[in-house]
Parts: C-alpha cells; structure tokens; sequence
C-alpha cells in the first residue's frame, strides 16, 4: 500500500496542526499569525474534514439534517477566502438556498458575517455541531460568543483562524493566552509557508513598512503601533514641487473626501502614474456646510474631468447630496489599518508623492499623527486630510463603490437578457 506524502501538499506547519488535530480531541483551533502563511489553507481542509466528521455523528444520532456555521467578516470575504478556494482546488460547485446556506456531505451550512451585531440573527436559536471563524480577530464579540454557544451538537468543535491584532485583544487574552482546556493553538510566520516563491518572499519583506505591520504581516505577532502613523515619510523623497506636479502626465485623477464640522473637512486631489500615487491638491476646513463643499468638489470637476470622490461613509446624506449634485461620489473603503498599510507601503515603496509646498493641513498632521497605546488603532486627531488620502488610496485600490439608481436599473436590465 502506498504511504501518502503530506509533504508534497501541506508544509510542515500546516502539517504539525494536521497531526496535533487527528492525535487529540480539543473544542476549539486557532491558527493565527502572518498573511500568506498557509493558516486559511490547511483551515479550510479541516472544515470538509469536519463535515465528513459531523455526517457520521449525526447518521450515529438519527439527525437527517445536521447544521454547521461559517463565520466571516462578510459573505463576501467567506466567498474569497473559503468558497472561491476550495472550488478551485477541489472543484466544487456550492448551491445556495434563499438565505445563502449550503449543503455539502450532507451537512446544511448557515453562513453568517461576524463583523457586526447583526450576524446574530442567523445563528440564533440554531444547534450546530460546530463552526468555522475566518478572519475571528475581526468578530464582534457578542456574535463569536454566540457562535462558541450554538456549538452545543455531541462532538462540536470550531476552527478559527486570524492574522494577529493588537496586545490587548479579548480573542488573544482570553483564549489563545489563556490555554483553556480543549483549546489548541498555532503560530504561523511568512517563512513557514514553504510553497511561496523566495522572490515573493523577499520582495514582500522589502516592502512592508517596518514596526507595527511588519511584525504583525511578516512575523505574525499580536503587537500596537508606537509613535506617529507614517514614520516612513520622508520630505527628502517624498516631496514634488508645483512645476513637477504641472509637468508631469497622469493616467487618471481621483479625489478623497472627509467630512468634519469642528474636525477639519477635507477633499484631496490625487493623480495616478502608473501604480505610483501623486496628492496634488488639497482643501480642508473647519465649518464648512455641505452646500459650500459641492461647489469646492465641482470646480474641482471643472479642472479635472467628471473624476470619482471617495467619500467617508459615517455621512451617507453628504454623499446623496454630492450625487444629486451630480458628482461621482462613492463610498469610500474606510477599513483603517488596512488602509493606513496600503499609503505606508507606497511610501515604503516610493510610490506615494505630495506637493507639501501646496498642502498646509497635510504638513500639520503628518508628524502629529500618532496611535493609541496598546490599542493598535490611530488617535483620531490631526487625521482628516490623512483620512482622506487614506479613502481615495485606499477605495482606488480596492473599486468600492455605491450603487446609484442608474446602475441597479442597468444591473436589472442586463439580468433579464435586455442589453
């Protein structure tokens, strides 16, 4: 009989959590540490092991239809990082009822998001006999205790896996640090993905801006940032003058925009060159009505075209206004961190240019922005223009958009075979 080689498929991380999982019973995994670092991959093969493992109880206990959650950020984010995954390796073809639930070796799956309150009414009321958590860093807390609890099926056990967060994080603190009974953890940095290629490797630790996010994307550690939020900005590199910013040629134009009152409101103009980013305008106040801020977004429009204003989500009547305006004002991707990352690692990358002569709100802010002890979270002070550079880098790399009236009807009209 042959002997199968887990080495040509798992890496000796993934592998030491398949052996630590078959050679024990535990109630709850947590794979947690760097992205790419093989933790989702060798998570997502436990959760069809556990499907399989959860027909067999439930065939044991009579149960036609045993239930089993899938927890994520979002239903998309469950669909990018698990669904989209297996069908590619395995080839499988999910069928959705109504309430986006599956069914899959005979187990019914309930999906849910974990990232507001509102994922608690999926799950509630329901016995499952175990559960998955994507991204559990990320959960409310409230709905992964009520996920822990609905895990009340003989034999449930729930796989969780995260990239780290700051120090103090309750998932940290009271469960990986605490090594309750039936808990088992795992650590995993970049390196222990042996299947990246060195050049990826290599080129990923360049790039990733040191302290926080390097220790947290590359070495997979629970740590908070520790003085101002860009240290990797330099005016010796980062600095264009006027006459460069009027010389050069731009692919596009985009603009960002934070809504404040006694916080400075704020729109940035940013050209793209390629992958390289260019803030070339700025304009921030302080009491600023809103009627005052479509006239500043439409002279804008007047110099640069009819271009997309990536606008702070918290005030979505704003947004309205700049639409029936006729702006293209979109919802901006207001995911902090994630985006705080995305502009450190242009400027780690020297890909991130400003005319500093031309934006005082910027050069007042840039030094004195600063995060929070031990939370992991930027101070919400001398942020507005960063705010809004951070929207319109942030949403440009990532197409976050707001449908408007106009694209539902044209969506509609393309699904009934019309256009």
């Amino acid at each position: 009989m042959m002997k199968l080689d887990l080495s040509r498929a798992y890496s000796p991380k993934q592998i030491e959590v398949l052996k630590a999982c078959r050679s024990s019973d535990w109630f709850m995994l947590i794979n947690h540490g760097a992205k790419r670092s093989g933790k989702t991959q060798v998570d997502n093969d436990l959760f069809l092991q556990e499907l399989i493992r959860v027909r067999g109880i439930a065939n044991k206990l009579g149960i036609d239809t045993p239930q089993y959650i899938l927890a994520g950020y979002s239903l998309g984010n469950i669909q990018d990082n698990i669904l989209t995954e297996l069908s590619n390796k395995y080839g499988f073809e999910f069928r959705f009822d109504k309430y986006n639930n599956f069914t899959l070796f005979g187990v019914k799956v309930v999906q849910t998001s974990h990232g507001s309150i509102g994922g608690l009414g999926r799950i509630r009321g329901m016995t499952s006999f175990g559960a998955y958590i994507n991204e559990a860093s990320l959960a409310n807390q409230e709905v992964f205790d009520e996920i822990k609890a609905r895990c009340s099926g003989p034999g449930a056990r729930i796989i969780a896996d995260t990239n780290p967060d700051h120090p103090e994080h309750w998932l940290l603190k009271d469960y990986i640090e605490a090594k309750a009974g039936g808990i088992v953890s795992f650590h995993f940095q970049l390196d222990d993905n042996t299947f990246l290629d060195g050049r990826y490797i290599r080129e990923i630790k360049d790039t990733t801006p040191k302290g926080m996010f390097y220790d947290r994307g590359i070495r997979g550690l629970w740590v908070s940032g520790d003085g101002v939020v860009y240290p990797e900005f330099d005016r010796n590199v980062h600095v264009i003058s006027p006459d460069q910013a009027k010389r050069m040629i731009f692919d596009r134009f985009l603009a960002g925009v934070d809504w404040g009152w006694e916080h400075f409101g704020a729109i940035v103009v940013i050209g793209v060159q390629g992958d390289a980013y260019y803030v070339i305008e700025e304009h921030a106040a302080q009491h600023k009505y809103i009627g005052e801020w479509i006239n500043v977004a439409k002279d804008i429009i007047r110099r640069y075209g009819n271009i997309p204003f990536y606008c702070d989500p918290a005030r979505t009547e704003h947004i309205s206004a700049f639409q029936n305006a006729g702006i293209r004002a979109y919802l901006a991707n207001n995911r902090v961190l994630s985006g705080i990352e995305e502009v450190a690692t242009l400027m780690t990358k020297k890909k991130f240019f400003i005319v500093y002569e031309q934006c005082p709100r910027f050069r007042e802010e840039i030094f004195k922005y600063v995060w929070k002890k031990n939370t992991g979270e930027p101070l919400k002070e001398n942020d507005d223009v960063l705010c809004a550079i951070r929207y319109g880098i942030h949403s440009d790399m990532t197409v976050s958009t707001i449908e408007t009236p106009e694209d539902r009807i044209k969506k509609a009209r393309k699904m009934r075979g019309m256009i």
